[in-house]
């Protein structure tokens, strides 16, 4: 199967997320034919956010989760079903075939993605300007030789835990602006 008879007609009246799936099924399928190999069992979310793609991880060696940015689906449903799709099914695949130990893009993830008729590519070009992400607030902290932006997430740390940051380079505790010197 080439990469045009799976994308060049949008899933036959199919809705991008259900495009998604069934591609993610015919590769995973396609990979067990090639290799002579069993792939492990894939649960496939649309719940991932952000600015990420996509995401594939292995839970053991029979069960994989593969997580879908819904949002950028939405966008960008071509050229997602053509690039991130495959792009995370040959994690699972390079996972089933080749263990653990390997590189997450390395030679072995590369080749399956030259099967599957994609070039291998770490990251995606998909605009996200549209897309609404988190940013972290920053606050400013003290110490002996001047002062530190630290993220929200580490500064709720410090307020609810007490967890106490070092300087990295006079080795002082970090001490919130507004705390008596």
């Amino acid at each position: 199967m080439t990469r045009e008879s799976i994308t060049s007609e949008p899933g036959a009246g199919l809705s991008p997320l259900e495009h998604a799936r069934t591609r993610t099924g015919a590769l995973l399928r396609e990979a067990e034919a090639w290799l002579r190999i069993a792939m492990p069992r894939v649960e496939i979310r649309f719940d991932l956010r952000g600015t990420a793609a996509g995401q594939a991880r292995m839970r053991n060696g029979s069960f994989a989760l593969i997580r879908y940015n819904a949002a950028l689906l939405g966008l960008h449903p071509e050229d997602f079903v053509a690039e991130t799709v495959p792009h995370e099914v040959a994690h699972v695949v390079a996972f089933a075939k080749h263990g653990a130990r390997i590189r997450p893009h390395g030679a072995e993830w590369q080749a399956i993605m030259r099967h599957f008729g994609v070039e291998p590519s770490r990251c995606h070009r998909y605009d996200v300007s549209r897309l609404r992400t988190r940013s972290l607030q920053r606050f400013l902290y003290r110490c002996g030789c001047g002062t530190h932006e630290i993220s929200s997430i580490r500064h709720n740390r410090i307020c609810r835990q007490g967890t106490v940051y070092l300087c990295r380079r006079c080795r002082q505790p970090l001490r919130h602006e507004t705390e008596p010197g």
